[in-house]
């Protein structure tokens, strides 16, 4: 019996919703530059602006908020105050393609993909992939370089399971976590299913948009 609610408008192209501990939601509108708090009292206001086109969003274990900053083509954390601190711009010393969605573990290691939309020029990583970055920030791991064009992505809570949205090949793709920047098992969950984000609920229930 639930109802789709309208809480906001006047925004290009809104992506990458994520709540924080009290329950406000940030989103980002990439083509006007900003990220957005809809906030559990029901008023919006614009957190950051100038976010280097970031797309996905995801808040760490310590409450700090990442984002894949697909204009910039880079990864980056935000503090409570709104600074950045970039964690990596670059695999094998080559720019990324454009990071667009992320997950982070509970041991604070963070997957992400890294597709491109739009204009196609100046790719040289070869190709659409998925990466792991360990928490301490070290060398960057190419995880997964078989897929058409990874998008969303999610790990299931316990840390032993990661779905990931390959938009390019219309499937939802399930592995087993065998250890930090380490997968298994490598399944296809659904198959025709050309998804961008994705999301779990507290019963383990996948939802796809």
């Amino acid at each position: 019996g639930a109802k789709v609610r309208r809480l906001a408008t006047g925004f290009r192209f809104t992506e990458g919703p994520a709540s924080d501990g009290k329950g406000d939601v940030y989103f980002t509108d990439i083509p006007n530059n900003r990220i957005h708090r809809w906030s559990a009292d029901g008023t919006l206001s614009t957190w950051r602006e100038g976010t280097g086109g970031a797309n996905g969003l995801y808040f760490d274990m310590k409450g700090r908020l990442l984002a894949c900053q697909g204009g910039s083509r880079r990864l980056s954390r935000f503090g409570a105050k709104g600074n950045e601190t970039v964690l990596v711009a670059a695999y094998d010393n080559r720019p990324l393609n454009s990071p667009n969605d992320l997950w982070v573990a509970s041991d604070g290691g963070v997957w992400f993909t890294d597709p491109r939309y739009g204009a196609q020029d100046d790719l040289q990583q070869g190709g659409f992939h998925v990466y792991w970055l360990p928490p301490d920030n070290s060398a960057l791991r190419r995880v997964i370089d078989d897929l058409v064009k990874p998008n969303g992505i999610r790990g299931t809570p316990d840390g032993k399971t990661l779905y990931v949205a390959d938009a390019g090949g219309r499937n939802i793709m399930r592995y087993r976590i065998a250890g930090p920047g380490r997968l298994a098992d490598r399944t296809v969950f659904i198959r025709g299913s050309g998804s961008d984000g994705m999301t779990l609920d507290e019963r383990g229930n996948l939802y796809l948009t």
